[in-house]
């Protein structure tokens, strides 16, 4: 996977990615925000070598390895034949001719409506601009991912602009986000998407803003998400349209029509989140919500047993029924865990020291707020507030599907990614929120109002 290339490739195409970057840091930034800039950027490139290095060295392959190898695989059909690489890249529907069938049956990732294939022909397009360079094609997804991450900054710091340190750390500078969230993986790409989602929903439906760009970035990440890893849209879109609602009907002035249009509106989201849910995942194999339950039994079933072959770090939330209701039964011990462990005594590895460090962050963080404001005042700032209802209703939702699926520590380190972000930037702004008001005016009064980004 690694070769002479990446060690002679790797540092000129760091050159351009910085070119591109400092010529782009002035449009998307401000005095407040430019110091984050090119420091999460550096962060993301070294979080996508860092990963190559690992898998290659450390667990000896992994899926960047198949993506890799499935890309190398069409690289090789364009050197062949022009036609049949060009088809390989552009293909989802699975099929083969004469032309492409002795790469297809290479590939076990091959199929119809494929994830995993979706990501080797992005692998195989990078790779077309760097010759089929490893670290280079890691760097392209660290990119295109920190454009999503940086946007989804510049809205939570719309969102409060007096928290454009604290929301940097966040969104920014987390370590499991900006490791597992860089390198040539699903998970990079999931992530930058998502913060486009958000950036679109934010500038769209609240600031009314760039409406024809918002729709259309808007659309195009909703839509690689389906087609990647739609549970992390499905647990995001409940909260963002009761988010969008919240935010609007606020601004009404009329108690009585405010009152009137609840809920036809919160009617309104309910329904079009139970058709995204039901539709959007309708006769997908992983997804389906009629086989959701049996499928997550028969997944996380495996990940226990496959880990506690190796040796590895897994865990158990108890036997699973194969319904959904059996699932939703499980849903408190999995945020529990997806959020707080693994416990320090948990550690097998020195990764997932790295994890259980975090996780034990967070557990404090979340206990010192709940002791300083009082659990009931705490839970009442949340749902009075519309980000905040948003950041922790996606965070819990989220931490519940994943963490029922995962049974093992190091797969669900990768997996809720996605939500880190929203619930850090949830305590930040819950924290600032709770200060008492004397203090509040007094940093609001520092800003001066100038905090707003570009």
């Amino acid at each position: 996977m690694l070769n002479f290339k990446d060690l002679f490739l790797t540092p000129i195409y760091l050159g351009i990615f910085y070119l591109i970057a400092y010529s782009l840091r002035d449009k998307f930034t401000n005095v407040y925000t430019r110091p984050y800039f090119i420091r999460a950027l550096t962060l993301k490139f070294i979080g996508a070598i860092s990963l190559g290095l690992i898998y290659e060295f450390y667990y000896g392959g992994g899926d960047t390895s198949g993506y890799f190898n499935h890309g190398t695989i069409i690289q090789s059909a364009f050197s062949d034949s022009f036609q049949a690489g060009l088809k390989l890249i552009t293909n989802s529907d699975g099929t083969s001719d004469p032309e492409t069938i002795k790469y297809t049956r290479l590939m076990f990732w091959y199929g119809p409506n494929s994830a995993e294939y979706l990501i080797s022909r992005i692998t195989a397009f990078f790779g077309l601009l760097c010759f089929n360079t490893y670290t280079v094609i890691a760097l392209f997804f660290a990119f295109v991912s920190f454009s999503g991450v940086w946007a989804m900054y510049l809205t939570f710091i719309k969102i409060r602009p007096q928290l454009y340190k604290e929301l940097a750390i966040a969104t920014l500078f987390i370590p499991s986000v900006f490791f597992w969230g860089s390198g040539l993986m699903k998970d990079s790409l999931c992530l930058g998407a998502l913060g486009w989602v958000f950036y679109a929903f934010y500038k769209g439906t609240i600031q009314k803003r760039n409406l024809f760009f918002c729709a259309v970035v808007g659309f195009l990440s909703a839509y690689f998400i389906v087609l990647v890893k739609v549970y992390i849209l499905l647990c995001f879109l409940p909260a963002a349209l009761l988010w969008i609602f919240n935010e609007n009907s606020s601004r009404i002035k009329s108690p009585l029509v405010r009152l009137l249009a609840k809920p036809v509106l919160i009617g309104f989201g309910g329904a079009l989140a139970f058709f995204a849910a039901t539709n959007l995942t309708k006769g997908d194999e992983k997804y389906d919500v009629d086989k959701i339950g049996a499928r997550s039994k028969i997944v996380s079933e495996y990940l226990y047993q496959t880990s506690v072959k190796q040796n590895g770090s897994a865990y158990t939330l108890g036997e699973q029924d194969g319904t959904l209701g059996g699932m939703v039964k499980l849903v408190p011990q999995a945020i529990v865990v997806s959020l707080y462990r693994p416990f320090l005594w948990e550690v097998k590895n020195p990764i997932m020291l790295l994890s259980a460090i975090e996780a034990l962050v967070f557990l404090i963080f979340t206990l010192r707020i709940i002791i300083r404001s009082g659990l009931f005042k705490t839970l009442a700032l949340i749902i009075s507030t519309p980000s905040l209802t948003l950041c922790f209703l996606f965070a819990l939702s989220f931490s519940g599907t994943v963490g029922v699926v995962s049974n093992n520590f190091g797969t669900l380190v990768r997996y809720k990614i996605p939500m880190i972000p929203f619930y850090v930037a949830g305590l930040y702004i819950t924290q600032s929120m709770s200060v008492p008001r004397r203090k509040s005016a007094a940093v609001a009064q520092r800003a001066g109002g100038r905090l707003v980004p570009a």
